[in-house]
C-alpha cells in the first residue's frame, strides 16, 4: 500500500545546513573537484562525500544523502555563478566557487560594487 501513496518531497535545505555543505565541501574541494594525473578516485570521492553527509545530517531537517548534497552544492554553483553575472554584468568567467554565497555585498571588490 505504500507503494500507491505519492512521494513527498523532502524539506528545503535550512540555513545551517547550506553553512556546513559549503564549508566541507570547500574543505575537500582540491579532492572532489580536481582534474588531471593527481585527482582522486571515485572510491575516494565516494568517501569524502560520505565524511559531508555525517557533518551535514546532525544539523538537517531531514536525513540526507549524498546525491542530495551533490543536488544542493550544483544548485547552489549555478545560482552564484549568475549571481556573479548580474554583478558584473558582462557574465564572463565566473569567480571562485561559492565568492558570492560567502561574500557580501559590501565585501565584494570594488571594481564589482560599483557596477550594481
Amino acid at each position: 500500500m505504500a507503494e500507491d501513496s505519492p512521494k513527498r518531497r523532502k524539506a528545503n535545505f535550512n540555513e545551517a545546513e547550506t553553512e556546513v555543505l559549503i564549508e566541507q565541501v570547500l574543505k575537500h574541494e582540491q579532492l572532489l573537484f580536481a582534474a588531471g594525473p593527481g585527482r582522486a578516485s571515485p572510491g575516494q570521492k565516494r568517501k569524502v562525500w560520505e565524511l559531508i553527509r555525517h557533518k551535514v545530517n546532525p544539523v538537517a531537517a531531514c536525513p540526507r544523502d549524498v546525491e542530495d548534497l551533490k543536488k544542493r552544492w550544483r544548485d547552489l554553483k549555478r545560482r552564484d555563478r549568475s549571481k556573479l553575472c548580474r554583478l558584473s554584468q558582462g557574465c564572463g568567467p565566473p569567480g571562485p566557487p561559492a565568492l558570492g554565497l560567502l561574500l557580501a555585498s559590501e565585501e565584494l571588490p570594488p571594481a564589482r560594487r560599483q557596477r550594481r
